[in-house]
């Protein structure tokens, strides 16, 4: 998006909120400019050029912003960033709390370095937050990072990783695999191909041979399933056990229900605080 454009949606949704500038405006004109509404004309005058100047600092920030993000989308290393600790902050914005994770960071050609970030720990982003692995872009130069939330879910087990090999007539699932993950998503940055749900490589054999490279070796790397094993042919019936206990739920699924009772009301704002505490207290 063009940062002309940027300004004019910014600038209308400014208006639309101190619309009371534009309103005095209109009265006193169209009230004929009587002396008596001098009043209403300056009031109106100021108010329409904060919202102006509101719009403009927050187009400003947004160009910066976008600017950066495409200047570590072009120049910069793609890096795993491990979360090492989770913290609450007492803030909540837009309904959704602001944590403090502590990360370590490292990729091909920049030293391993710890930092600390404030993120918004949204329901799309909590499972990455706390499955710990999430994916950084980082300027080598100035050690400068964002965090790559698109990314990030694919390496942390969030979106399906599946790639279909015609040549082996075969669908591969590397779900979870933060390895070939890391060197996949490497090698399309490489050659400029964007994340969309749906990848074809066959227009570019280079990156595609390499692709299927990785795919293959961690296919042959991952450990075959346990082969199922036969009962004797005339064994004795016997009450069969108890099923075992279910597994307990994950980190990112007890916050998510959390987050799902709080959002339909089945608990309040105070049960909530206290019981994310105790689940992020058992990490």
């Amino acid at each position: 998006m063009s940062t002309f454009w940027r300004y004019v949606k910014i600038q209308a949704f400014v208006l639309l909120c101190g619309i009371v500038g534009p309103i005095f405006l209109a009265i006193y004109f169209a009230s004929g400019a009587q002396p008596i509404m001098k009043w209403m004309f300056w009031a109106g005058l100021a108010i329409t050029a904060l919202d102006v100047l509101i719009a403009l600092g927050i187009t400003s920030m947004g160009a910066r912003s976008a600017a950066k993000t495409q200047a570590l989308e072009q120049t910069g290393v793609l890096a795993l960033a491990q979360v090492v600790g989770i913290h609450e902050t007492g803030t909540r914005i837009n309904e959704q709390p602001l944590v403090k994770i502590d990360l370590q960071i490292s990729g091909p050609g920049i030293a391993p370095f710890a930092s600390q970030d404030r993120v918004l720990a949204s329901i799309t982003r909590l499972p990455m937050i706390t499955n710990r692995k999430l994916v950084a872009l980082v300027d080598p130069t100035t050690m400068e990072y964002q965090i790559d939330w698109e990314r990030s879910g694919l390496v942390s087990g969030m979106m399906p990783a599946t790639f279909t090999i015609a040549e082996d007539n075969r669908t591969y699932d590397l779900t979870g695999q933060t390895g070939p993950l890391m060197e996949i998503l490497q090698i399309l940055k490489t050659n400029n191909i964007g994340m969309n749900n749906m990848i074809d490589l066959r227009s570019n054999p280079a990156a595609r041979q390499q692709v299927q490279a990785i795919v293959r070796r961690a296919a042959a790397q991952a450990p075959p399933p346990a082969p199922a094993q036969a009962g004797p042919p005339s064994a004795p019936t016997y009450p069969s056990a108890p099923p075992p206990a279910p597994p307990e739920p994950s980190t990112a699924q007890r916050l998510q229900e959390l987050e799902t009772l709080r959002a339909t009301g089945a608990i309040s704002d105070d049960e909530y605080t206290v019981k994310r505490q105790q689940i992020l207290a058992d990490l």
